[in-house]
């Protein structure tokens, strides 16, 4: 009977102590996380240039509402915790890359892997996600790129990716194939790319369409 009792009391203890390292895993931070699990994943959403300011809901006259509210919380997910910053009204590109790498640093400096972490960004969080990529050059680190491969990004040198590299991209948009990408760096870890269809533009990522959000959310799981 006392060795029952034990192992009773033994399974309940080992699924306290599973609990208690899961219990954090799906948090949406909009900041820093005080409190930092190196066995969890973290991934780090980048939004595009309307929403910096005030407004979470902005409306574009051509591509409509980017209800960033319903991206972030789509994109949440009990297998990696998120952290999305709302940027301020003319952020300098190159300055908030230069958060995101350090906020890289952070948390590899308390033990989460390289491989645990993915840089997402979307049109100019997109290219912030590059200015950081470039700035860390990590062999493991995952960066997805939605709709960030237009003329500005194609045509200075400086927007480099490095680690294992994926990209989505709407045909009917004028951010089109991030392939030179792969051109740039012959030492990228992986790059892969897949395109979707939607005739949405640039509006396409403004909502949370599961042509790009399962692909995306199947990539960040890996």
């Amino acid at each position: 009977m006392k060795l029952f009792q034990y192992v009773i009391k033994l399974n309940l203890i080992l699924c306290a102590a599973m609990f208690s390292s899961l219990s954090h895993a799906g948090n949406l931070y909009t900041q820093f996380p005080e409190t930092i699990h190196p066995e969890q994943k973290y991934v780090f959403y980048s939004h595009g240039l309307i929403v910096e300011g005030d407004n979470l809901m902005p409306e574009d006259e051509r591509w409509g509402v980017y209800d960033y509210i319903a991206v972030r919380k789509a994109l949440r997910d009990p297998e990696y915790n998120l952290i999305a910053y709302h940027r301020p009204e003319k952020t300098v590109p190159d300055s908030f890359a230069e958060k995101l790498a350090d906020d890289v640093r952070r948390l590899i400096d308390n033990g989460v892997k390289p491989e645990n972490i993915t840089l997402l960004g979307f049109s100019r969080g997109g290219e912030i996600t590059l200015l950081a990529s470039s700035k860390l050059r990590l062999d493991k680190i995952n960066t997805i790129l939605l709709a960030v491969c237009g003329g500005v990004v194609k045509s200075q040198p400086e927007y480099q990716a490095f680690g294992r590299v994926s990209s989505i991209y709407e045909t009917s948009d004028f951010a089109g194939s991030c392939q030179f990408l792969q051109d740039r760096n012959k030492q990228l870890e992986s790059f892969r790319e897949t395109s979707i269809t939607t005739g949405k533009e640039h509006g396409a990522f403004y909502q949370p369409l599961p042509q790009w959000l399962e692909q995306v959310k199947k990539w960040m799981k890996e």
